[in-house]
């Protein structure tokens, strides 16, 4: 693990002092933080029937260890993005919510000393995270999440942590890009400030009225801006690396939500090194600031040692203790996920989806018409290393099929919108194919033009987020990879054969991360602005499209799974042997 160290002399403001009246001359404090956890609060991935790489479980026998150790003082945060992405935290949130939420018990049972809201976490909506704040014994933290009415922070700025004599304070920030994703029902009451702008305010309140020795940042907020250095306009949804070299005054950051590991030093605007550590997600690694306060007699200072690790939790055995008292929640959440919902006569495959029309995703366009009665639904692929076998078909498998809570609309966009948006989803999706030679998925490249192999894998990356891949039902058209983005879409028809007009207005049915703006979908691919997202919001289903997908299935009893066959990707030809080839590629598959 790379290994960042900094040192810098700091005048304490309140000298400490041992028994003796003597300074003390060492202090060790050892700062731990877990990061987009996501729920994975056991090692069994029931979903997928394996054992995971890292879980809180884990982390427990990790910290139980460190914390044994006399000589250091342990200070166990989490950054956020908790409350979403495995069957135990969906059941807490949804079906058992009559009692205290089960995520809220393990971490006080673990004894985190703060944790920072995620976007997953306002995500299941007010009646889960307002009861779930109520339930932790620890602060939950979101400075710039700002209720409407009153300018004041909806959930805790910050805290100040008494150990060893020293004042720590930790400040809290949600990455400010949730109205881009999430219903504003979800989130009503507040609105979410550029986090630049917000720790400008905070750190000079907390440093001129808490006076404290150490000021560390706990950010739900990736370290990469796509806006530029300043969070004027639209703020920046990764600004915790601009937070770190424009703010002033901390001394350690610790970033999330972008799932990516790393561990750097940047230099403020005053010239100072500040540690800035993320822990990538569903808890395979611990973020780990070791500080070090020295006290220098000769010139009356303490001097500070800050060293980044990242420590991976493969290597650890579930907390035998955790697991013991945690044991009656993991069978109730196994039972769940183990009910029989239905049937499948035949075996699906998600990465068929990256490659031309897929049952996968054409169950999903299926629903959505039936639900919505909408003209035309958009549908993403949200795997694509999924596959649900052919026999019966259990509630878990519906975390496979569907893996997002996502709602349900129905929107209004005329044909032009429709097309734009197709040819913006092929245009991250598709290469431009200039023979049967070439590639048919777009894939990374450096400088040179070559494919960027992935250092765990070896295999080469695509260029695009795979979620944003939009396929299209309802309508029957055509992809031209011979030519450029922009103008490869023709569509021929609607799918019952009556004419598609551009000029029409048609009902679309799309999830609500799309419909509210995610991935562009709607706003740089059809060409909405923003603002006029929520005008062309006809309805919002009540319950998620899991849900729903549950209940259809449940409904029908058993499903044959097939592709539509309503789009297609030409020249065929040249597709048929590219897609072979970038099969093997992506997924190492073999002749």
């Amino acid at each position: 693990m790379k290994k960042i160290f900094l040192l810098i002399s700091l005048f304490l403001s309140v000298t400490l002092f041992a028994q003796n009246g003597e300074p003390v001359k060492a202090i060790h404090l050892k700062i731990l933080e877990t990061g987009d956890v996501h729920g994975c609060v056991f090692p069994q991935d029931l979903v997928k029937q394996r054992i995971r790489k890292g879980s809180l479980a884990q982390v427990e026998t990790f910290v139980k260890n460190m914390r044994a150790q006399k000589n250091q003082t342990v200070i166990l945060l989490d950054d956020g993005d908790i409350l979403q992405g495995t069957p135990f935290v969906y059941y807490y949130n949804y079906v058992n919510t009559s009692g205290v939420h089960q995520l809220a018990r393990v971490m006080n049972y673990m004894h985190y000393a703060a944790g920072t809201v995620g976007n997953h976490d306002i995500e299941p909506g007010h009646p889960v995270y307002d009861k779930f704040r109520k339930e932790i014994d620890f602060p939950w933290l979101a400075a710039n999440a700002v209720v409407d009415s009153t300018g004041k922070p909806y959930f805790k700025p910050y805290v100040i942590l008494h150990r060893n004599g020293l004042k720590i304070a930790v400040f809290g920030m949600i990455t400010p890009g949730i109205p881009n994703w999430l219903a504003p029902s979800i989130w009503s009451g507040m609105h979410f400030e550029g986090m630049v702008k917000t720790a400008r305010y905070w750190v000079k309140y907390i440093r001129s009225h808490e006076h404290p020795d150490l000021l560390i940042g706990l950010f739900h907020s990736g370290t990469n801006s796509h806006y530029g250095a300043h969070d004027d306009g639209q703020p920046p949804e990764n600004a915790s690396r601009l937070v770190a070299r424009e703010v002033p005054g901390f001394d350690v950051v610790f970033a999330g939500h972008d799932h990516k590991p790393s561990n750097e030093t940047v230099t403020n605007t005053v010239g100072k090194e500040v540690l800035l550590i993320d822990a990538g997600a569903h808890a395979e690694l611990v973020s780990e600031a070791d500080i070090n306060l020295t006290y220098n007699p000769e010139t009356g200072r303490y001097e500070k040692a800050i060293t980044g690790h990242l420590r991976s939790m493969t290597g650890y055995a579930p907390d035998s203790a955790f697991m013991q008292k945690f044991l009656p929640d993991f069978i109730q959440v196994q039972k769940f996920v183990n009910k029989p919902i239905g049937k499948f006569t035949k075996t699906v495959d998600a990465g068929n989806a990256l490659f031309g029309p897929s049952a996968f995703v054409d169950i999903i366009h299926q629903l959505q018409l039936k639900e919505t009665h909408a003209d035309v639904s958009i549908v993403s692929l949200l795997s694509m290393n999924t596959r649900i076998n052919k026999g019966v078909f259990y509630m878990r498998d519906m975390f496979k099929l569907y893996r997002f809570e996502n709602y349900l609309y129905t929107i209004r966009l005329s044909g032009r919108e429709i097309k734009n948006l197709l040819e913006y989803s092929y245009g991250l999706w598709f290469n431009t194919m200039q023979s049967k030679k070439g590639h048919l998925l777009l894939f990374k490249t450096d400088a040179n033009g070559n494919m960027i192999p992935s250092k765990w894998t070896g295999r080469p990356y695509l260029k695009n987020a795979y979620y944003n891949f939009n396929s299209a039902a309802g309508i029957r058209y055509e992809v031209d990879v011979s030519k450029k983005p922009g103008n490869r879409i023709h569509i021929l028809s609607m799918a019952d054969g009556k004419p598609f007009d551009m000029s029409k207005t048609y009902t679309v049915a799309i999830n609500s991360y799309q419909g509210n703006g995610g991935g562009g979908t709607l706003t740089e691919g059809a060409g909405i602005p923003k603002s006029e997202l929520s005008k062309r919001l006809i309805t919002s289903s009540k319950k998620d499209i899991r849900y729903l997908m549950m209940k259809w299935i449940e409904s029908r009893k058993e499903i044959t799974p097939k592709a539509l066959d309503e789009w297609k990707v030409i020249p065929e030809k040249w597709v048929k042997s590219a897609a072979k080839r970038d099969r093997k590629l992506l997924f190492g598959e073999k002749d």
